[in-house]
């Protein structure tokens, strides 16, 4: 049966619009931090979730910035959640970064690599040689990040690329989560060397289209939705690659970054965790001053953004509050948002 029509926050219609995910997609592509799991740990209920889709034959990939493990590594992970996974569902920055990089330099050149294992097996995997030291004269720095990533590294791979060696990013994740908290990502060792060096590499993985096309070719999807917790990377990545978008609030992205943010980076649906792709998903619909969804109505009177009825931390709110910005003709600097829709 055809899905009923799915309206977006910002272009939702004058009727209910009620959809169930997977009467539309055939293809899960899904971001791991902040979505499947945080640092070691599981974040519930996806174990749960995945592996309901995968028993009603959604196809199911992953899609990480992450190039520091091999995906054989991080299948085992998510394995160990009680997720059947094999490497192949395991779409990293590492490969498509040396896929980039294989457009750059020949055949066989040697590659300085700063990041862990899963980049330096993906580099020999594209037939290039392993150096660690501008003194081989490497033709090309591929970056990505590891834990134990030191200065000496990023010394490296500065004085290679002013001495003309080729450089590619596999991705510039400002921060990762983990356990305890926010920690620095490879965004942030990209930065360190771009200070030295001052130019900017391409960059292999979220934002960037190419890896999201690569996970679409590798899962042979014919309708694929993305779901991450990153506005910047993912979803961003996401509208660039034509994917519909979902944004779930278990990772770095909130309510006030979603509820500001320039279309771009506006997902199609917003979610509060993983549970909510198993259930009919209600999109907002106008009203004569604003959006309700579900039984929360919100509105926009003068500069106001305004909670008329219901609950202003439910992700219905949210969603009504989203659809009210992005519609309005005035920027969010000039709207004076209710706080305790992003409170």
């Amino acid at each position: 049966m055809a899905a009923p029509e799915t309206a977006a926050p910002e272009t939702a219609g004058r009727s209910p619009s009620v959809t169930k995910f997977w009467d539309e997609y055939d293809t899960l592509l899904a971001d791991l931090d902040g979505v499947v799991y945080e640092g070691k740990n599981a974040i519930e209920p996806a174990p749960r979730v995945i592996n309901h889709l995968q028993d009603a034959g959604v196809k199911v990939a992953y899609v990480t910035n992450n190039s520091s493990r091999s995906p054989e590594t991080v299948a085992a992970q998510i394995a160990s959640f009680g997720i059947p996974t094999t490497a192949k569902q395991v779409v990293g920055s590492a490969k498509v970064g040396v896929d980039l990089l294989a457009t750059l330099i020949p055949p066989a050149s040697k590659v300085l690599v700063v990041g862990g294992e899963g980049l330096r097996e993906a580099v020999i995997d594209g037939g290039f040689e392993l150096v660690n030291s501008c003194d081989d004269s490497p033709a090309a720095v591929i970056q990505g990040f590891a834990p134990d990533v030191a200065w000496n590294d990023l010394a490296e791979a500065s004085y290679s690329i002013q001495n003309g060696a080729k450089w590619v990013a596999t991705n510039q994740d400002w921060t990762i989560p983990r356990e305890k908290g926010m920690a620095p990502g490879n965004g942030t060792l990209v930065s360190a060397v771009h200070t030295a060096v001052g130019i900017l590499p391409p960059v292999a993985g979220k934002p960037e289209p190419r890896i999201f096309h690569y996970a679409v070719e590798v899962t042979g999807a014919e309708k694929a939705l993305f779901v991450g917790d990153r506005i910047d990377t993912d979803i961003t990545g996401a509208n660039r690659a034509g994917i519909d978008s979902v944004l779930v609030l278990t990772g770095v992205s909130g309510r006030k970054e979603v509820l500001g943010i320039k279309p771009e980076g506006r997902p199609k649906f917003i979610i509060n965790d993983l549970s909510e792709l198993l259930a009919k998903y209600e999109a907002p619909v106008a009203t004569k001053r604003g959006y309700k969804c579900g039984k929360t109505l919100v509105e926009l009177l003068g500069n106001k953004v305004r909670v008329i009825d219901g609950d202003p931390k439910s992700v219905h709110a949210l969603r009504a509050a989203c659809a009210v910005i992005y519609n309005s003709e005035l920027p969010i600097y000039a709207l004076d948002v209710e706080p305790a829709l992003y409170e």
